[in-house]
């Protein structure tokens, strides 16, 4: 008796799966390495978290890790204060006592007083939206910049300003203020608006010095027209902190040649 012929379902059994079969377990296993190897790398956190592209979170990110790093420069140079106020050597004496003397003209001292505080600050976005919009103005009109906040120093200094601040921080003769975008960078440090500037002097003198700038009689008619940011207050005592950075002072030193010596 001749043995009966398999049906087309028990060859496939007998064959095994199906090549696609392994090829699609194959795919789900990997996709699930990935996800394990993704939440480990993660630590449990957005990979691609939102605070990376808000330029608001960066910068106050970066103002704390600078903050930082200043605090250890303090607690350094405090250190090697105590340790240099242990050489008995005269010389050394006498030099740190010229150091001292010059500490409040070169603004390492705190200074206390009378002040005017000056607040600059982009106009409402609404605002800018409208008048770009319209075509009034352009958007870069209605924001602050760097030469709007060296005005307004510029303006206390000549004043009579006998120290200032920015960002709460201490204005010395090397600080250099710089626009970066839409941020401001002062001693290496970017800084978003409102901008405040504060100067301890004669309040009467400072007022009228800022009324009396050309610049900033400009920028105010934006103010008016615009709400561009600008606020003036008066403090009856403020102190103002000394500067705590970095003194060293980098300048050029010209290159003798032999035509500048028989000059």
């Amino acid at each position: 008796m001749s043995p009966r012929p398999e049906s087309p379902l028990q060859r496939l059994r007998r064959s095994g799966p199906p090549p696609w079969r392994l090829a699609a377990v194959g795919v789900f296993v990997a996709a699930g390495a990935l996800f394990v190897t993704s939440s480990l790398d993660a630590d449990g956190l957005d990979l691609r978290a939102s605070s990376v592209s808000d330029l608001d979170t960066v910068v106050r990110q970066e103002r704390e890790r600078t903050d930082g790093l200043q605090q250890r420069v303090e607690t350094l140079n405090a250190e090697v204060d105590r340790l240099g106020a242990g050489v008995g050597d005269a010389e050394v004496r006498r030099l740190r006592r010229e150091v001292e003397t010059l500490r409040a003209p070169a603004g390492f001292a705190a200074v206390r007083g009378p002040a005017v505080t000056v607040t600059l600050e982009d106009a409402p976005s609404e605002r800018i939206d409208e008048a770009v919009g319209s075509g009034e103005v352009t958007a870069d009109q209605l924001v602050v910049h760097q030469q709007d906040i060296q005005a307004v120093a510029n303006a206390l200094w000549a004043g009579g300003a006998e120290a200032m601040t920015l960002q709460e921080q201490r204005v010395v003769s090397t600080t250099g203020i710089k626009c970066v975008g839409n941020t401001v960078v002062l001693h290496g440090v970017p800084y978003a608006p409102p901008y405040v500037i504060t100067a301890v002097g004669d309040p009467s003198r400072l007022l009228d010095s800022l009324e009396d700038s050309e610049y900033i009689a400009g920028y105010r008619t934006y103010v008016e027209a615009y709400d561009l940011g600008y606020r003036v207050s008066v403090q009856d005592e403020v102190t103002l902190p000394g500067y705590s950075g970095a003194a060293e002072l980098r300048h050029a030193t010209p290159v003798l040649t032999e035509d500048s010596d028989r000059g």
